[in-house]
Order: C-alpha cells, then sequence, then structure tokens
C-alpha cells in the first residue's frame, strides 16, 4: 500500500487481504464498543517511593469490544481519536464497531489486552475487533504511566504491568455482578490473556513465571523490593494464579534475555500457552528471548509461531497510522522491515480464533489449526512462507 491508497488514507484497521489464512475474517456478530474507568485504592506508587514506600490511587482506563445488537439505521464504524508513539500527532483509526450499542444477548469469554511500553488500548485494535465479532468481549487497558500519553519512568511498568492485568480482571468480574448495562454479558470465567512486549512480560508473570531474585534485587529495580510479592522465591506467588484465566497469549515478551526470570520460572505456568516471536528481535530476543521460554515452559501445553527475519514488532501492532509516514522514526515504532503489517495481523488473527476458540469455548475442531504436524491448516501452499509452528506438550 501507498499513501495514495485510500484505505491507507483513512487508518482502517480492520482489512483482511484475500490472501489470508482460513480463520482470519472476521465473525457473525455485530460490535460494540464502550470505555470504562477503574481506580485500585491504595497501589504502591512507585514513582513516588525513592525514600518511604508511597500509596496511590492507581485508575486505568479500559476500551471494552463486545457482541452487539444494532437498531435499525445505526451507524456501525467508530472512528478511534488517539494519539501516534510521539504522545502529541493526533491520529484517527477507523474500524467497525459501534460506541455504546446495546449488548447481544448471551454470556461471552472475556479476553483481556495489554500494550507494550509505550503504547496503548487501540494499539492492538484490529485483534481487539476482529475477536469481539467473533462472540468475546475484550478488554484493552491503558497502562498508566506507560502509554503514549503519559510515559514514565519504566520502573513504573516493571512492578504494574501484572498488577494492571489481574486488578482489570476483577475489577470486569465485579461490573458483570452490577446494575451495568453489560452485566450479565461478561464470562470471566473463561479468560484469555494477549500481551504485546511488556504486556507479555506481565502475562507471564501472571501466569506462573515469577520473577528472579537475581532482578528482584538488583540496583536498578524498583525500591522496597515491589516485585517480589510476584517473584518465583515467594510462596505466596504461586499461590495466588487466578484459575478464571484459561490461556494466554504473548507476543515478542521481553525480559528473559535482560534476567527477569530464571529459567526454571517458566516450568510454573500450566495454563495453555502461545508464544509468537520473530527471529531477529533486537529487543526482547529470540534464542535468548521467546523461543527460550517455549522451551523452557513444559509444564504447559504450548505452541510458538515464528516469523522468520521478523522484528520485535511482528504480528500484534497496528498499520502505521499514516500520521506516522513522514517521520521514520514514529513509523518505525509500529512496523517490521520485512513483513507486511496487514499480512502479519491476519495471521494472529487466525491463530488466536484457533488458540481461543479451543480453550475458552471448547470448540475441539480448532486443534487442528494448532497442531504443527498439520503444516499450518487453513493456509494456501504460498500462504506457509516465512512461517514456522512449534508445539509443545506438557510433562506434567
Amino acid at each position: 500500500m501507498s499513501l495514495s491508497d485510500p484505505q491507507t488514507r483513512d487508518n482502517r484497521i480492520d482489512l483482511i487481504r484475500p490472501d489470508s489464512p482460513e480463520l482470519t475474517p472476521h465473525g457473525p456478530h455485530q460490535i460494540g464498543v464502550q470505555t470504562l474507568r477503574f481506580t485500585d485504592l491504595g497501589r504502591p506508587d512507585v514513582l513516588n517511593s525513592l525514600q518511604e514506600l508511597q500509596t496511590h490511587d492507581r485508575t486505568l482506563t479500559v476500551e471494552l469490544w463486545y457482541p452487539a445488537v444494532l437498531p435499525a439505521g445505526a451507524h456501525a464504524g467508530e472512528a478511534y481519536h488517539t494519539v501516534t508513539v510521539n504522545g502529541q500527532t493526533p491520529a484517527v483509526l477507523h474500524g467497525r464497531a459501534t460506541r455504546n450499542a446495546a449488548p447481544e444477548q448471551g454470556r461471552y469469554p472475556l479476553i483481556l489486552i495489554s500494550h507494550g511500553y509505550p503504547g496503548n488500548r487501540y494499539l492492538m485494535l484490529h485483534l481487539a475487533e476482529n475477536l469481539a465479532s467473533k462472540g468475546y468481549v475484550v478488554a484493552a487497558i491503558d497502562h498508566t504511566e506507560s502509554t503514549y500519553s503519559d510515559l514514565a519512568h519504566f520502573a513504573s511498568t516493571l512492578v504494574n504491568r501484572p498488577l494492571d492485568q489481574l486488578f482489570v480482571l476483577q475489577a470486569l468480574a465485579d461490573l458483570d455482578q452490577s446494575d451495568h448495562p453489560l452485566a450479565g454479558h461478561i464470562d470471566t470465567d473463561h479468560v484469555g490473556l494477549f500481551g504485546y512486549s511488556m504486556g507479555g512480560y506481565g502475562v507471564l508473570n501472571v501466569v506462573g513465571a515469577g520473577f528472579s531474585d537475581a532482578a528482584v534485587q538488583a540496583p536498578e529495580a524498583p525500591p522496597h523490593n515491589l516485585m517480589y510479592p510476584r517473584a518465583h522465591s515467594n510462596p505466596e506467588y504461586h499461590q495466588s494464579m487466578d484459575p478464571r484465566i484459561k490461556a494466554a497469549v504473548a507476543v515478542t515478551p521481553w525480559g528473559y534475555n535482560f534476567g527477569l526470570w530464571a529459567p526454571e520460572a517458566f516450568a510454573s505456568i500450566k495454563v495453555p500457552l502461545f508464544l509468537i516471536g520473530g527471529d531477529q528481535d533486537d529487543i526482547a530476543g529470540y534464542d535468548n528471548g521467546v523461543k527460550a521460554i517455549f522451551h523452557h515452559a513444559t509444564g504447559a501445553q504450548r505452541h510458538l509461531l515464528t516469523f522468520l527475519n521478523g522484528g520485535h514488532n511482528i504480528a500484534a501492532p497496528i498499520p502505521a497510522p499514516v500520521e506516522t509516514w513522514n517521520s521514520p522514526a514514529d513509523f518505525k515504532h509500529y512496523a517490521d522491515p520485512v513483513w507486511d503489517t496487514v499480512r502479519m495481523n491476519n495471521i494472529t488473527q487466525h491463530f488466536l480464533t484457533a488458540f481461543y476458540g479451543l480453550h475458552l469455548k471448547g470448540q475441539a475442531e480448532m486443534q487442528e489449526y494448532l497442531d504443527s504436524t498439520e503444516g499450518l491448516k487453513g493456509f494456501s501452499n504460498s500462504g506457509k512462507a516465512g512461517l514456522k509452528l512449534e508445539t509443545g506438550h506438557s510433562a506434567d
């Protein structure tokens, strides 16, 4: 595509290429979207605790997509107003949801989406709408002090990322029991996680990979041992696993290449795990990153999808907004130098449909799409180029 292409000019996030794999296209449901805010009272205030430990009330903005019923004549096609990676340039993204539409009858599994550092709740917008159209409630978190608009010291992200994911899960479970219009529609007993980069770091910790003592006690670590509650050596951490989480996806998860985990930590992950990486990832690593995590996570049924010659930005981000095309540095935040972004998005949508369908909805027929021995079912022969899918079975 080029800037002369109207689809590029319009920042469409719902593009499906004609050569996309079988499970990529949107599902049968119309999509509603709402913006919610939740406040966690008394969270440690990482940025203001250099001397004495302080607490504060941490507020998170959450975008929520869900299967919806549109009244006659309603306009479907949400314009999402946001900013680009520099935190200042306005951008308008175009999808297919309808703001504040009434929810469709039924209870739908919940998927939480967690962005990178920096990022925001719209960075995986294309995945959120696609999944909602297939019968999921999808919640994307703006991680305070980690977004394009309020980026702060990295220590806050190190501590807060897993805590934010768990807090939003509980906040939505509480909302489902309230008088909110979406109450009764969010199945928080069947939860999937999706995290990209630092979001993947949080996901791995939430599902059982406790941080190393070396990371907790490092001179540059957050103060007051604030990472210890989520450490592998802390017995209380292992007792805190949330049984509502049934499946987890981590794309180019950051941290193992910087010693945030010891190898044995990953064996404590028990939920089904889908890992995605590029073998040229120079930020989170590959051989010392996602591939090593795949080999060490022996307690889980797991998959590793590799984009050959792909870098850190594979699979997850939206196509670079047209507003970034005049800034190579800003454009680079979203793009991969080898892979077409829409192509990667479509591949991710295909595999998420299979993985979450199997583990959150019990759709046994989806297993075939995840079995590496099947040779990438749902892809044309030429469409398999550049992809490698590996499967590991739990040793437990």
